[in-house]
């Protein structure tokens, strides 16, 4: 995986779902006649966006919150219509959606319809009249049907919030009840400041922004993120979405008073200054942009700012977990013999002393993370007594078009069960955790599925992600195909959320490991039952 916080180090966001501070504004420091802004969370003078909070029953014995009412959401795709993500349908992306929306939270309840019911007009389409009188969202999407749109128009007038995707500008939509009409053909984000509505609640603006940048990176994790950001705006606030709110005056009070030196620096330092400047352009949502701005400006200086401002004393005051679904189960037998701590960490290990490194990535799931070209794994035990460690190595393409070769640090600890892992790493400033599994390795290790749960506490972030893996970076055999996409079921991934690395390019990658070192200490990749790839 390529081990990045990636965060913007001085927005604490363009945030949704604010409650409105009148101590949010900009903030410039001046060196030398020049100007850096800062910028903090700002909002228009008559915003007023905030959420009501949930009722307390109080009982003799105990206060206890009462639970969340089952939030209903309904998508309707046009029939037989395909997605951006590597030709998946719209009906298998959704429906996997609804799936992963109950990772965030049971009671998120996504029901998927074909404008086929609508056409047909049978059981199904009184099914999905029913349910579009209890809904709290309307997603709909690629639907260009003119019966289709006219049945929707009739039977969704009732819904507050209706969100179309690449489907016929005749569909109206609406966020908090206000219409949003659009100005370009097929997307509800088009001239959304001329329209009366809108107006009178710009917050909405900010909502629509980040969608749009989500839904139009095209990945799994933005699809289910743009409804989350929906109910957190105009439902209920959605707990791991908690960051994307403002702090206010006391985020750049704590900056200035425990890390002013370090403040100081990064600005009279033209690469440091040039990584916040970039931070501050990227959405605050858009992870592999964020990422390529500390690519590009890596130093120590930043380092230090980070670490000051970030992990010491969390100016930004966020929090995140380690997530704990989806739940992914560790292989339990290798070669037909029980899986043990000795032997999966000889499996990360891999091909490490055969070749110079133990495994490169092939793909990976998640699209800030594992993306990157020329990903080699370096997995081995240190001098010191049951100490092991992972070195990522990987490619970075700078804003400046160069590619850079980057290099990280984790300490590995064994997890309860064999076959899971604790990682640790201090990178850019910022603590990572991670919890990893080894989902599956085939017997002659020509490929293996590593999964991942991580967060990095005082940046706000966290995520999930798996790796496949193999000797050469290149798809195994295609006759391994059905196991793999077996291993990938057990994380929760389809085939089609995939991205595939860039190995063609890898020009003297810094590896190397620590001398005195040790590799395998049960398997051995020259022992004679292995079978060469």
């Amino acid at each position: 995986m390529s081990l990045q916080v990636h965060i913007n180090l001085l927005t604490p966001l363009r945030r949704i779902g604010f409650v409105h501070n009148a101590n949010c504004f900009p903030f410039h420091f001046h060196h030398a006649g020049t100007s850096t802004l800062l910028s903090f969370p700002s909002l228009p003078p008559h915003t007023n966006f905030c959420f009501r909070p949930s009722t307390t029953v109080i009982s003799a014995m105990t206060a206890e919150q009462p639970p969340e009412p089952p939030l209903r959401m309904v998508a309707v795709f046009g029939h037989g219509t395909v997605s951006p993500l590597k030709s998946a349908s719209w009906e298998e992306v959704m429906l996997h959606t609804a799936k992963r929306l109950k990772w965030v939270d049971e009671g998120y309840e996504l029901l998927v319809f074909t404008d086929e019911c609508i056409q047909s007009n049978g059981q199904m389409a009184m099914k999905l009249q029913r349910e579009l009188l209890t809904a709290d969202i309307l997603v709909i999407v690629a639907v260009t049907n003119k019966e289709s749109i006219k049945w929707i128009e009739i039977n969704s007038q009732s819904i507050e919030n209706v969100i179309c995707f690449d489907s016929s500008p005749d569909l109206k939509n609406k966020l908090g009840g206000y219409d949003v009409h659009s100005e370009v053909r097929g997307n509800i984000f088009g001239n959304l400041l001329g329209n009366s509505h809108l107006d009178k609640t710009k917050e909405s603006y900010e909502v629509v922004r980040t969608v749009s940048e989500a839904w139009d990176r095209h990945s799994s994790d933005d699809i289910r993120f743009c409804l989350l950001v929906l109910i957190n705006a105009y439902i209920r606030p959605v707990p791991v979405l908690k960051n994307l709110r403002a702090k206010g005056f006391s985020t750049l009070n704590c900056m200035l008073r425990n890390c002013g030196r370090q403040v100081l620096n990064c600005l009279l330092d033209p690469n440091c200054r040039k990584a916040l400047q970039c931070l501050n352009q990227c959405s605050p949502v858009d992870q592999v942009c964020n990422y390529r701005c500390i690519a590009s400006y890596e130093s120590e200086i930043l380092e230090a700012f980070s670490l000051c401002v970030l992990q010491k004393n969390n100016c930004l005051e966020l929090e995140a977990e380690v997530p704990d679904k989806p739940y992914v189960p560790s292989m339990v037998k290798f070669r037909g013999q029980n899986l043990s701590y000795e032997m999966a960490e000889d499996l990360f290990v891999g091909w490490l002393g055969s070749l110079q490194w133990s495994w490169r990535v092939l793909a990976g799931q998640n699209p800030a993370y594992d993306q990157f070209p020329c990903q080699y794994q370096l997995f081995y035990r240190g001098k010191a007594k049951g100490s092991f460690w992972y070195e990522p190595v990987f490619q970075v393409k700078t804003l400046e078009g160069q590619m850079v070769w980057r290099r990280r640090k984790y300490r590995v600890k064994r997890g309860k069960i064999p076959g899971t892992f604790y990682f640790s790493v201090l990178d850019n400033g910022v603590v990572s955790n991670e919890f990893w599994t080894i989902v599956d390795v085939a017997d002659d290790l020509s490929w293996g599925l590593f999964h991942y749960h991580g967060a990095a506490r005082a940046a706000g972030q966290s995520y999930t992600g798996a790796v496949l893996v193999s000797p050469d970076g290149a798809f195994p055999n295609e006759r391994e195909r059905t196991r793999i996409v077996g291993a990938l079921e057990k994380c929760g991934i389809k085939e089609w959320e995939l991205y595939f690395v860039d190995n063609c390019s890898c020009i003297d990658p810094p590896l190397g490991i620590p001398e005195g070192s040790s590799l395998h200490a049960i398997v051995h990749i020259d022992d004679p039952n292995w079978i060469p790839v």
